[in-house]
């Protein structure tokens, strides 16, 4: 703070009450900026969020083409893609998931392709079982999830436990809140839909 006729130091303040109403308005010029700088940050993360919408985040889509999954992987930070084939019961479980991360993770795009369109795809990335959700950043795969061995081998595998997953390939951020793995909480390997929680 400048020193002037008008604003002396603080220190050249004797009267207590004047002192105190020369800190409240300080107080208040630097709340305001704050507030204003805060509202700036607000503001452009709100017009960042419907750009992701704008572009299908927080969607989960189904691409016909090899040529769209590298486009996408390339030009979209995280992507999470899930080779699949229309006839196999477990993509469809996979699916399920995925679409309910899909919208609660919208910094990251997630997408399928049928491997019956992928067939370059499939042999690059050694695809050999199914589901197959691999996980990109940056263009760069960092995870490959094959079949539901990772996910505890049962079709009732939990959505915590795949987002735990994507989360350590860093393609997902974690939730504040975390996964507890005490014995009185939820198991990780039990389907969300399961209504019968853990009783001691």
């Amino acid at each position: 703070m400048t020193e002037t006729a008008n604003n002396p130091s603080l220190e050249e303040i004797e009267d207590e009450e004047t002192l105190f109403r020369e800190l409240e308005e300080e107080d208040d010029h630097e709340s305001s900026q704050f507030r204003e700088r805060r509202f700036q940050e607000i503001q452009a993360e709100v017009a960042r969020r419907q750009n992701m919408i704008e572009n299908d985040h927080g969607a989960y889509e189904e691409i016909s083409t090899e040529k769209e999954v590298m486009k996408l992987t390339t030009t979209s930070k995280y992507v999470v893609v899930h080779f699949f084939h229309k006839d196999f019961r477990r993509c469809d479980i996979m699916d399920k998931h995925l679409r309910g991360l899909s919208q609660e993770h919208y910094q990251t795009k997630f997408c399928k392709i049928n491997v019956e369109n992928a067939p370059f795809l499939v042999e690059k990335m050694h695809i050999q079982v199914l589901p197959c959700v691999m996980a990109f950043i940056d263009g760069i795969a960092q995870s490959k999830l094959v079949g539901f061995d990772e996910l505890g081998g049962t079709d009732g595998f939990s959505t915590s436990l795949l987002e735990f997953k994507l989360a350590n390939a860093g393609v997902i951020k974690r939730k504040e809140t975390g996964i507890q793995f005490a014995s009185k909480s939820k198991s990780l390997y039990q389907n969300d839909d399961d209504s019968d929680d853990y009783d001691e």
